[in-house]
């Protein structure tokens, strides 16, 4: 079976979605032990004798479909499950039974998901790292609901996907639970435990900091603007499009933030008050909007991420900028960047950039520039107005740069054809267009 996105070559299966993820967790911090549940709410869109599961060097004990026991084995990482003939449409659901030490998953890009740190536990899968510590169909475009059960020792923080809809001591142990109802992709699929404290900022939606106590995360930090920041992209980009946001600060120092849906992680590192920490808070933020709600049906399309972010730090500083002069504007961002690209290679084109170089800095700012480009033609009213439609007609759903470009033309009321050759450039030609300016 041929996986649904050939940049995870090996990962996924289109031959059934998962609509639910029951994941029933016992962690000990101190031993890396994880024992595990997982219900599936499986539908069939073929008809099928075996169901394949990603699955990473956890050991199963046992698999039942429909509450029946059932013959399943474990090869080159996928849990295959014996189904004895259903049919396309019929709905089945998959519980396995599972345990060991999670780690980390090998890729291109290196080794993703469970990540033990010095007291705790961060998990950060994107792109392969989903399987690494729980049964799912690694394939980004599956989005599903997710319930997130975590038993570990009492005095530990746990954060995972969603709201907090329960929290309950027994004993020693402590039961966390989160319900994530809005469709996720398992890649963003996260837990995070930790000894930590919250701070609760004010905000269109209930936005929390989730820190160590000796990490101060308000003014003077990467994090003083917080609250502001979730406001502002609330006004640029639509409605927030989960039920909190939550930035978790590990008590270690980490190499680069990760997003997960409805929050985000940080090392200790990133609360320093940088210019470049701040825009990476920014950068993560607006991962919600692009990237978790609205999802590229494939990696090929990453630049509807991590492009859109790119932007959203320009439009951060933009608003940073009228206030601090030692920001730059979204004009100045603009052309700093485009001068960098044009002094790197030119042989990158957007929409295929190829698996080694899906998070090549290219990728991010080109994908930046070609926003800027569409504004600068759109103008500012259309420009916007075409963001937040964009955010909300694709909520919760997945899409193509196909999809984006459509979209975009739109919204060209007068003649499409200069927006039209305008976003070719960009997306499908190697060479650099010349830099967009704003008229303002």
């Amino acid at each position: 079976m041929a996986a649904p996105d050939p940049y995870l070559p090996g990962h996924g299966d289109d031959r059934y979605r998962v609509r639910h993820y029951d994941l029933r967790l016992g962690y000990k911090v101190t031993t890396n032990r994880l024992d595990e549940v997982a219900v599936l709410d499986v539908e069939l869109l073929t008809d099928l004798k075996q169901l394949e599961l990603d699955l990473y060097r956890l050991q199963v004990s046992k698999v039942l479909v429909d509450g029946s026991a059932a013959r399943f084995r474990t090869r080159n990482h996928k849990l295959q499950v014996e189904l004895r003939s259903r049919r396309a449409g019929e709905r089945i659901e998959v519980t396995v039974h599972c345990s060991g030490k999670p780690r980390p998953v090998p890729g291109v890009h290196g080794a993703a998901g469970w990540e033990e740190l010095t007291d705790g536990v961060l998990v950060g899968s994107q792109p392969q790292g989903a399987p690494g510590w729980f049964p799912c169909n690694d394939d980004p475009a599956d989005k599903a609901s997710y319930r997130i059960q975590l038993d570990v020792a009492a005095g530990y923080h746990v954060v995972a996907n969603g709201s907090l809809t329960s929290k309950q001591r027994h004993g020693g142990t402590t039961r966390w639970v989160y319900e994530m109802d809005a469709p996720m992709a398992p890649y963003l699929a996260t837990v995070q435990v930790g000894h930590y404290v919250t701070t609760d900022l004010p905000g269109p939606v209930p936005v929390q900091i989730v820190h160590p106590s000796a990490v101060a995360v308000g003014a003077g930090t990467a994090f003083e603007h917080q609250a502001e920041m979730v406001r502002h992209f609330v006004d640029l980009f639509g409605l927030y499009p989960f039920g909190e946001y939550r930035a978790v600060v590990a008590d270690d120092v980490l190499e680069i933030p990760l997003e997960a849906q409805g929050l985000s992680s940080f090392g200790r590192n990133f609360a320093q008050p940088t210019w470049d920490n701040e825009r990476l808070v920014a950068h993560e933020l607006a991962h919600q909007w692009f990237g978790n709600s609205v999802t590229a049906n494939q990696l090929a399309d990453i630049w509807l991420h991590e492009g859109f972010a790119c932007y959203a730090e320009w439009l951060w500083a933009d608003h940073r900028a009228a206030t601090d002069p030692h920001v730059l504007d979204v004009q100045a961002q603009a052309a700093r960047h485009h001068t960098g690209l044009a002094q790197q290679k030119q042989d990158l084109v957007l929409t295929a950039p190829g698996m080694p170089d899906m998070f090549d800095d290219r990728v991010y700012k080109r994908g930046a520039l070609t926003l800027h480009a569409v504004r600068a033609i759109l103008g500012d009213e259309s420009f916007f107005r075409m963001l937040q439609a964009w955010a909300t007609d694709h909520a919760g759903g997945v899409v193509t740069t196909e999809m984006f470009v459509e979209h975009c033309l739109g919204f060209a009321t007068d003649d499409p054809a200069p927006l039209a050759e305008a976003l070719d450039a960009w997306l499908n030609r190697g060479r650099l267009p010349a830099l967009p300016v704003l008229s303002r």
